[in-house]
């Protein structure tokens, strides 16, 4: 079997830094540049126990407890621990992986390949997973203990109950089943979408007629049907789009504006064209906007907007919807932007290509 071609460094996402047999450092990549702040130049033919003076939590020299070039001849490394490097004003935390190379059993180090992460990046995807466990456990408790309630009060009480409380606590039941799979639902979807696995399968969608179907949806579950208006260009071409998506992303831009905004919800689809991505030319979209007379944005959070948990000033609900929105806007090669309306509230406009895109053709 013939070797491939050597791997450069330099592409691998986590840092790497390889020290010889004289303990002196010969390659350093651009993820380690990162996670150690130190450059490569610095490092490159230092003696790795100087340049990386490296510490347990307990404050031990880590070099000398671990010794690699003078240990015992039948470790070949360690697992993944935090240690810390001195800084300017507190350590820098790492992760470091180690692995020990030689040439043949019990024959001496030749090679002490350090892997390196930032524990600080680790933290926070702990706390933000955290944080959905936290979300998620919230929103449930809430209807599953109505269903709870509701189911338990009808099976020992049934024959107490006129068949109007019992269609009440029937449809009440049906609703809150419908709110969890909802939630699973978005969960799912956010798996797939931060893995790259979201399917899209499109078709033919006239853009009009789906918002128009999505506020008569808001006007039968109670709202007014004063507070909606739809202006829709005449002759919209038809979008290529999946509509199962399409529904999550109107659904959750009107129910974001009804919940909070204030007065009225105004859609705007017009024609237009605009450049998709970076170095192509201008294709032909539908663009539609979802706008209130709420108190807006404020600048500083437009650029949160997206991003997981982010809530307004009236909290309700995951946080999740609008990070959502715009995992399945670009999906479609679209895009999605937030902005303050002319009315002064906020304002959403997100773009679908109007011609088949070829990543979903």
């Amino acid at each position: 079997m013939t070797a491939g071609p050597p791997v450069d460094l330099d592409h691998l996402p986590d840092g790497v830094l390889v020290a010889g047999a004289d303990a002196r450092v010969t390659a350093v990549n651009a993820a380690a540049e990162r996670v150690l702040h130190m450059s490569r130049a610095a490092l490159l033919g230092q003696d790795v126990r100087q340049a990386l003076p490296l510490r347990n939590t307990e404050g031990q020299r880590w070099w000398d407890c671990t010794d690699p070039w003078s240990g015992l001849a039948t470790r070949s490394g360690h697992r993944e621990r935090l240690l810390l490097l001195p800084g300017d004003g507190k350590p820098v935390e790492v992760l470091v992986t180690a692995s020990y190379r030689r040439s043949a059993m019990s024959a001496p180090v030749d090679a002490v390949v350090l892997g390196l992460r930032d524990a600080k990046a680790r933290q926070r995807t702990q706390e933000e997973h955290g944080a959905l466990i936290s979300t998620v456990a919230h929103e449930l408790r809430s209807p599953l203990t109505s269903v709870k309630g509701f189911t338990a009060t009808l099976l020992r009480r049934w024959e107490r109950f006129t068949d109007d409380q019992k269609r009440f606590m029937l449809e009440t039941i049906e609703h809150d089943a419908d709110r969890v799979t909802r939630l699973i639902s978005e969960l799912l979807d956010i798996s797939r979408i931060d893995a790259g696995r979201l399917e899209v399968h499109a078709q033919p969608v006239d853009l009009a007629a789906a918002a128009r179907r999505h506020v008569d949806r808001m006007v039968a579950s109670g709202n007014d049907q004063r507070k909606f208006v739809v202006h829709a260009a005449p002759h919209l071409p038809e979008v290529w789009a999946d509509p199962d998506r399409l529904d999550q992303v109107m659904s959750n831009l009107l129910e974001n504006a009804v919940r909070h905004g204030d007065g009225m919800v105004t859609l705007d689809l017009v024609a237009t064209s605009e450049v998709l991505s970076a170095g192509s030319d201008p294709e032909p979209v539908v663009a539609v906007s979802v706008s209130d007379e709420g108190e807006g944005i404020d600048e500083e959070n437009l650029q949160r907007v997206f991003t997981r948990f982010w809530h307004g000033h009236r909290r309700g609900g995951t946080g999740l919807g609008l990070y959502l929105v715009r995992g399945l806007v670009e999906a479609h090669g679209g895009k999605i932007t937030v902005g303050r309306a002319a009315s002064g509230g906020a304002e959403f406009r997100f773009t679908l290509p109007a011609s088949v895109p070829d990543h979903v053709a």
